[in-house]
């Protein structure tokens, strides 16, 4: 028979941090089983644990949840490859441009069915697509004052415009990751991804200098 401290026990509360948490994990785990667009709000709920007005408590729809698992994502990715630039601590730009483009590819492809869902929302969601632009022109922001310190440096020649040249290798990086992702032929595979990039990038970035 239940005491009555049993019957008494008070269940723990889960904090809203916790029920975020929990969407945002439902929805990466659902992302790795079926296409984005068979997943509902309710199969989120459900997996979460919890009603479905408690879920639009904290989001408004499956959009804003892709959005915060796309930016998230995106942040850990960022702050992995400054991490990474700044263990490298090297004069060889061929060790710190691997290092960021390593960092990028193995951080996204670590929440895989994130990348190919947002690509694939993109298209038909006017936020996520919004979000993506700006995830990728960080990117290429980032690139081209990278490619500018290069070239004012010596280690680089004058050539395209730094910032024409960052979308040209950002976008090629974008694209040669979703084909290997979702295994879109023709495709690189996996553990050529990062050398082939860091080739390319080397050649246009310096023309025959390295």
């Amino acid at each position: 028979m239940m005491s009555s401290m049993q019957r008494g026990r008070r269940r723990p509360r889960v904090s809203g941090d916790e029920r975020e948490s929990a969407i945002l994990a439902t929805a990466e785990r659902l992302l790795g089983e079926r296409p984005y667009a068979e997943i509902s709000t309710d199969d989120l709920a459900r997996g979460a644990g919890i009603s479905r007005p408690t879920f639009y408590f904290y989001f408004a729809s499956k959009d804003a949840v892709l959005l915060a698992l796309l930016d998230r994502v995106s942040v850990e990715a960022h702050a992995g490859a400054t991490e990474a630039l700044e263990l490298s601590r090297s004069d060889d730009p061929r060790v710190l441009w691997r290092a960021a483009i390593r960092t990028f590819y193995e951080t996204f492809s670590a929440h895989r069915p994130v990348a190919l869902a947002a690509a694939q929302a993109r298209v038909t969601s006017p936020e996520v697509s919004a979000l993506w632009a700006g995830i990728v022109e960080g990117w290429v922001g980032r690139t081209q004052l990278a490619i500018e310190s290069e070239r004012a440096r010596g280690a680089a020649p004058a050539g395209l415009p730094a910032r024409d040249l960052a979308i040209a290798l950002t976008s090629m990086n974008e694209r040669v990751s979703y084909g290997t992702f979702g295994g879109f032929e023709p495709a690189i595979t996996g553990p050529h991804v990062v050398d082939v990039l860091l080739d390319v990038w080397l050649a246009a970035i310096y023309r025959g200098r390295l």
